[in-house]
Order: structure tokens, then C-alpha cells, then sequence
């Protein structure tokens, strides 16, 4: 070395300087890839392969990198000594130190470093084919150092086989889908969250009440079995006797003209066209009561508590509305339950699920407790109100404007700035 040139010196120092850089960007890259969109174009590009499969041992990866890394750096810091000697004698040694530090640290690390984490597949893909070959010609070194590193490692009590678990919980999805700005659309996306957040959702949330659940009674006279019959606006029904507690069948309204004679009406066609009631038990989620649907072919389920009382009535179409939303467009306009004001404010049926009035409205009135806007009005005033008593939660200011017997019917409700 002291028989060279200065000019070839600082020739190999520079190729050095060169390799440690491409090494720090090649770790940095490989180690900012996402292992997910990295097991997709593994199927299509060649250096996705590769760099999965160097990733596959981490302990081997970070050795051969290491290895290279430190000597060239080793290397580079000989060569920058004798260069500087020979230039200012004595005192080179403290220069190249100086001098050998800001360069590495600049040109070698920080700047390769920052671009292999901006641009992890640029850098880390083409470094691949480089480092495959470089294992294989470095093997021996690499499996015993990574050896003496995982002896090491066991005697911390740590387990150098165990890998990432690559599994994402929910929480963890939900972030990615928020994160993932426009590739994909926003509709798609609340469809993802809202498939999300049906294991935190239960039949209860989303059932009609057993006071709202349209049945027929057969027990009711012909004129007004055949009136109910006519006026449904569901396809399917609950049949019961005497109370909808007797829920004794699911009936298809396709077949109407097998139990209906002109003004009479057959019960008993009625009872034998109908299918067995499905009960559902209270409690349930939405994403496992889908999947029961599906199992058993069912449209309709009876929710019952745990002594089989009946509590209400979900179905397939209630589910499905919780993940692609309402059917019909401008729901704010089109349902009965909420209606918008002049004035900007909305009249509201008390009996509207407070679930349906945040999708619809987008506020965040708490779901936690009662379902209905009727019984949350309830539970802040704790006593039966009279009509014009206005109350506030939150930001959400209500009027009540109608009641019927001890419930509230009908309330104004608008939006403050501000919570109090």
C-alpha cells in the first residue's frame, strides 16, 4: 500500500465509500418493503422474489449486509489514514478521522439510508440480485457469524426461529383501509370499515323492535286479515296468534293467492304455506348472524332473550345495510323518520334507531346505551316529559314537539357548534 500512488489510493477509496453506500441502502430498502405488496408482485417481477426470499432469514440478511458493510467501511478508514498521512504527516491521522467520519456518515449512510426508505422497491429489487449472489459466494462467513449471533440471542431466552406473525388483527386493517387514501374510493372504503366493525355489532343493534315487527294475527277476523295482507310492505311476515310473543311461522307473500278466496282468508293454508320460525339469540354479532344466514338459507331471524321471549325481528337486508349502507339514495330525504327544515334543523321520529340517525345525519350521538333516540331522550331526562321540553347532548341540541301516551313521538333536533 505505500508503494501506491495517492491517485489509485483515493481511487479505491472512493469504490469503498461507494459499496458501503450501497450496502446501508440495500438494508434500509429491504427492511422498509411491504411485505404484503411484496408478496403480490412476487408473482410477476423477479426481484420481488428475490428480495422475499433474503427476508426470509433476517439473521442471514443483516449478517451478510454487516459483513460487506463493515468492510468496506474498515477498508475506507485504512486508506483514508495512509492518504492523509502521506498529505500533512502526523496530524493525518486526526484529519482522516475528521474528514473519513462526515464522509461516511453523509455519503455512505444518511443519504443512502433516506433514499432506500423513500423509495424501498427502486432500491431494494435491483440490490437483490447483487445479494443472492453474495450469499451464495459468502455463505460459509455469513452462517457462522449468524450462528455465534443466534447463540448469543438463546442465551437471553431468545427464540432466533420464531418469525413476525405477518397476520393483521382488525385494528390493524382498519388502519391500512383508512390509510390508504385514493387507491381506493371512498365508498369501497366505508363498505371495508363497515365489514369491519360487524364483529362489534350485535342483532340488537339493528333489529325492529317486537312493538314494531309487522305481523299477521290469525286470530284477528277475515276483513281484517286481508286488509293487513294487502298492506304489507314487506314481502315476508310473521305469523303469530293472539300476540306477537306466538310468533308461530315466516310467511312469503308470493303466495297469497293460495290462502285468500275472494274476502276470506284460509288460516290454515296460512299456517302450512309458512316457514319455522328462526330464533336468534340476543347478543349475537352481525359478522357471525351472517354467516348463519348463509348456512342455514335464511332471510329472517326472531331475536329472543335467554327465557325465549320474543325481542325483535333482524334480517338478512338489515345486515347487508350495515355494510353497503341504505339502498336508495338521499336517504335524508326519502325516509319518514327524518326530515330536514328550513332552517336547517331535522324533526326526527323518537322511534328512529339512534344507529340509522349518525349514519344518516353523520353525528355520533352514543350507541352504548339505549338504541332508539326515544329512550336516550328518557334516560337523560329520567322522567316522562311534556311536549316542548328541550334537552341537549353533547353538541346535539332536541324539542321535543310530540308525544304519544308515555312516549315520545316526534322531536327538532339541530346541531350546536359547541358541547356545553
Amino acid at each position: 500500500m505505500n508503494d501506491s500512488s495517492i491517485e489509485a489510493l483515493l481511487g479505491i477509496l472512493v469504490v469503498c465509500l461507494l459499496l458501503s453506500a450501497f450496502f446501508s441502502g440495500s438494508e434500509t430498502g429491504l427492511m422498509s418493503l411491504n411485505r404484503y405488496r411484496l408478496k403480490n408482485l412476487r408473482k410477476r417481477n423477479r426481484g420481488a422474489r428475490l428480495a422475499l426470499k433474503l427476508l426470509d432469514r433476517p439473521d442471514r440478511l443483516l449478517g451478510l449486509l454487516l459483513i460487506g458493510n463493515n468492510a468496506v467501511n474498515i477498508l475506507a478508514s485504512a486508506l483514508g489514514t495512509v492518504i492523509a498521512i502521506r498529505l500533512f504527516g502526523d496530524a493525518g491521522i486526526a484529519i482522516a478521522t475528521a474528514v473519513l467520519t462526515v464522509v461516511i456518515l453523509v455519503f455512505s449512510e444518511i443519504t443512502p439510508k433516506t433514499l432506500g426508505a423513500l423509495h424501498p422497491e427502486r432500491i431494494a429489487f435491483p440490490a437483490a440480485y447483487v445479494l443472492n449472489a453474495l450469499m451464495k459466494a459468502l455463505g460459509p462467513a455469513v452462517w457462522l457469524m449468524s450462528s455465534i449471533s443466534n447463540a448469543l440471542l438463546r442465551m437471553f431466552g431468545v427464540d432466533t426461529n420464531r418469525r413476525p406473525e405477518d397476520a393483521l388483527n382488525s385494528e390493524e386493517l382498519r388502519t391500512i383501509v383508512n390509510e390508504s387514501g385514493p387507491m381506493i374510493p371512498p365508498r369501497h372504503k366505508r363498505m371495508l370499515l363497515n365489514i369491519l366493525d360487524l364483529e362489534e355489532v350485535t342483532v340488537d343493534d339493528i333489529m325492529v323492535p317486537r312493538q314494531e315487527i309487522y305481523g299477521l294475527d290469525l286470530d284477528a277476523d277475515d276483513p281484517a286479515l286481508l286488509t293487513r295482507l294487502q298492506a304489507s310492505p314487506f314481502s315476508r311476515v310473521a305469523v303469530y296468534r293472539e300476540d306477537i310473543g306466538n310468533i308461530s311461522g315466516v310467511l312469503h307473500l308470493r303466495m297469497l293467492g293460495q290462502f285468500v278466496n275472494g274476502g276470506t282468508v284460509d288460516r290454515e293454508a296460512i299456517q302450512r304455506a309458512a316457514d319455522e320460525p328462526y330464533y336468534v339469540p340476543e347478543g349475537t354479532p352481525l359478522n357471525l348472524q351472517l354467516l348463519n344466514f348463509q348456512k342455514l338459507r335464511r332471510r329472517i331471524g326472531i331475536v329472543v332473550d335467554e327465557y325465549g321471549s320474543v325481542l325483535g325481528l333482524v334480517t338478512l337486508e338489515d345486515i347487508l345495510k350495515e355494510i353497503v349502507g341504505e339502498f336508495t339514495a338521499g336517504l335524508e330525504n326519502e325516509t319518514s323518520e327524518i326530515a330536514r327544515e328550513t332552517d336547517g334543523s331535522y324533526l326526527i321520529d323518537a322511534g328512529a334507531s339512534i344507529r340509522d340517525i349518525n349514519r344518516t345525519l353523520h353525528w355520533n350521538l352514543p350507541v352504548d346505551g339505549p338504541r332508539t333516540l326515544n329512550g336516550l331522550m328518557l334516560e337523560h331526562l329520567e322522567a316522562i316529559p311534556e311536549a316542548n321540553v328541550g334537552l341537549r347532548i353533547g353538541r346535539y341540541g332536541f324539542e321535543i314537539t310530540q308525544l304519544r301516551g308515555r312516549m315520545i313521538s316526534r322531536v327538532r333536533a339541530s346541531v350546536h357548534a359547541e358541547e356545553p
